[in-house]
């Protein structure tokens, strides 16, 4: 069967068929969610959905919507590159969405803890906001404190993207949007032409990311979703079982900046070598009482071959059996458990994130990494022209 290309700009209101739309709302027999009421309706392809969520900075913002034949159901947006809702059954078959994020864009037009979005130039911190590429410094925004974190004020997360291709195949129902960085921007040299592709399938939620450059800059994306896997909106996940495939991590000061060691886990709170839950150890990271709420905020080493696809991480939470792997072509992952979490973002449904609410595993380059380049052990996350940057992940979902 030949692939069927979604029809992206045909708008559903147009011919009679639009009309007939219009009167059912009229008349009441379709029920339109609150929160879109003045959103406008497009034609669907199997798997894939599309509406128009807003605008942000005079440019129109879309929401999609893609099915798998299992039952999974993703809500991606242009605004940030970002995955806003994410439907998975439990062992009962039960549908409960397991990322954190907004009911509508507004939510993510307002300054968030990087919910489900696209991170980059560089994703993680940049010490001081300072490097040094072939013999000529640069200075970053800084806006973490002293440092610069996941592109700065404006980053990828916060830029709306272009949709170049929506189609359902046999292989899934996926989604591409591209994003052109001008040289400069955020403080960071070169033109860099992005691409993240979503695609849901049988295997999973798969993100590939892509990226090149006209001139020499340094890249490190990340995919920022915070996973809850009983729901979003259903409390800590302290009984979160987690194995990390990772014999190393690599210790920070207290600015979260890497110290430059590639440390063992072994008998420290950071060995998750062997499935235990997340809430088993955190006690041992409590903070300063200051700035710093304690729990889990850092980089992992992993194990295996890095721009090969391996096992990065496997979560379950017992109660409903949902069970999530991560696999990954990248070098790390940061281990964050939502600390920072304070109860002061209202999230979908009205639900309330509190403090480890939800836990995000983003694989990465190692943080601060093109100010340990040439250290032994670090991955060099500098792109030259002619290069191509790569970074793929799959979540898989399975029941325990």
């Amino acid at each position: 069967m030949h692939s069927q290309k979604v029809r992206l700009f045909q708008e559903v209101n147009d011919g009679f068929y639009g009309m007939l739309v219009a009167l059912m709302f009229a008349v009441g027999l379709l029920a339109m969610p609150p929160r879109i009421q003045a959103a406008q309706y497009y034609q669907t392809n199997k798997g894939i959905q599309k509406i128009e969520w807003g605008r942000a900075g005079g440019e129109a913002v879309y929401l999609y919507t893609l099915n798998s034949e299992d039952g999974v159901t993703a809500k991606v947006t242009n605004y940030g590159a970002l995955l806003t809702e994410l439907h998975v059954p439990d062992r009962n078959g039960k549908l409960a969405d397991v990322v954190l994020g907004f009911d509508a864009l507004d939510g993510y037009l307002t300054r968030h803890p990087y919910f489900g979005c696209t991170v980059g130039r560089v994703a993680n911190r940049v010490a001081e906001g300072k490097f040094t590429l072939d013999k000529q410094a640069y200075t970053l925004v800084t806006n973490n404190g002293p440092n610069h974190l996941h592109g700065g004020e404006k980053g990828f997360d916060k830029q709306v993207w272009e949709v170049t291709d929506a189609e359902n195949t046999a292989a899934g129902a996926s989604l591409t949007m591209v994003y052109t960085s001008p040289d400069g921007e955020e403080g960071y040299p070169g033109n860099l032409t992005v691409t993240v592709r979503y695609m849901l399938n049988k295997n999973g939620l798969e993100v590939n990311m892509r990226a090149e450059t006209d001139a020499p800059t340094i890249v490190n994306l990340a995919n920022h979703s915070y996973w809850n896997l009983a729901g979003h909106d259903s409390g800590q996940i302290l009984n979160h079982e987690l194995t990390l495939n990772a014999d190393r991590y690599t210790p920070t000061d207290a600015t979260l900046i890497p110290t430059g060691e590639i440390a063992s886990v072994a008998e420290t709170p950071y060995d998750f070598r062997e499935s235990k839950k997340i809430g088993a150890d955190i006690g041992r990271l409590p903070g300063d009482g200051a700035g710093d709420p304690g729990g889990y905020d850092i980089n992992f080493a992993l194990n295996g071959e890095a721009h090969t696809m391996r096992l990065a991480a496997r979560a379950t939470e017992s109660s409903g059996g949902r069970t999530m792997e991560v696999h990954t072509n990248a070098p790390g992952v940061q281990f964050y458990s939502g600390n920072f979490l304070n109860g002061s973002v209202t999230g979908k449904n009205d639900a309330v994130y509190k403090k480890h609410a939800a836990f995000c595993l983003e694989t990465q380059h190692y943080p601060d990494a093109i100010n340990k380049e040439g250290k032994p052990g670090w991955p060099s996350v500098i792109l030259r022209p002619g290069q191509v940057y790569r970074h793929s992940i799959l979540f898989k979902f399975s029941t325990e």
